[in-house]
């Protein structure tokens, strides 16, 4: 089975966390690029957050791609929703993350995506591991067409908490295949690399930032990439 990069765009570039935001608005900027072969892909996001309880976190943002520096392109729209199951009763805070992506020229169907987000510390570092189900589900399914499989992601963060503004760590971000037969390893996508956190209070509002430098295999080629995310809160 093979997912689109552009599937596999948010999640495979930024972490999922536990934040409890509630009844904050946020305007949710994200940024990443890939360099293989000579050739470079990027993909900006524009999202629009809120924290509906402490518990719920929705957003809703569009994707745009360029290739080799060209005009963007309008591509993709999500809809991503997590849901707390535990505030602070455990050692670890315990989120399920869902997400539903529609291709702009897709008319058939839509890829879903769902798992646990698990969020611990230990003394004044941070882990984090989320595993994510993806499936692309067919409106009008073609008789010809062989059935869609479930694929299994992952990602995995160490991040010490130093200073508001500069929380320095480590990300992992990978694809294996279908989740019970995974792909041969050459064939799998795994890339990990230096990152950095922070935020900001600017009166009544936030500002929160994460930059990273990956590398590894996209989409099971050789890749070095940049990410960057901004979130505006208020």
């Amino acid at each position: 089975m093979f997912i689109s990069p552009l599937a596999l765009a948010d999640t495979g570039y930024y972490l999922v966390s536990t934040y409890d935001v509630e009844h904050q608005a946020s305007i949710d900027f994200k940024y990443w690029n890939a360099h293989y072969n000579g050739r470079t892909v990027a993909a900006p996001e524009l999202g629009i957050g809120y924290g509906l309880t402490s518990r719920w976190y929705t957003e809703v943002y569009a994707k745009w791609i360029k290739t080799n520096g060209g005009a963007g392109r309008w591509v993709q729209t999500d809809w991503q929703n997590d849901f707390l199951l535990t505030q602070g009763q455990y050692d670890f805070d315990l989120a399920l993350h869902t997400r539903i992506a529609r291709a702009r020229n897709s008319e058939d169907g839509y890829t879903l995506e769902w798992g646990p987000v698990l969020q611990t510390e230990y003394g004044r570092t941070q882990f984090n591991v989320n595993l994510f189900f993806q499936r692309d589900v067919r409106v009008s399914p073609s008789v010809t067409a062989a059935p869609a499989a479930t694929a299994l992601t992952y990602q995995l963060q160490v991040k010490h908490n130093w200073l508001p503004w500069l929380q320095p760590g480590l990300q992992a971000f990978g694809e294996v295949g279908k989740w019970n037969d995974w792909l041969p390893y050459r064939q799998q996508s795994h890339r990990a690399g230096p990152m950095v956190y922070g935020h900001r209070d600017i009166g009544q509002q936030e500002v929160k930032y994460e930059f990273a430098y990956l590398i590894g295999r996209n989409s099971a080629r050789a890749a070095k990439s940049v990410t960057l995310r901004v979130q505006y809160l208020f």
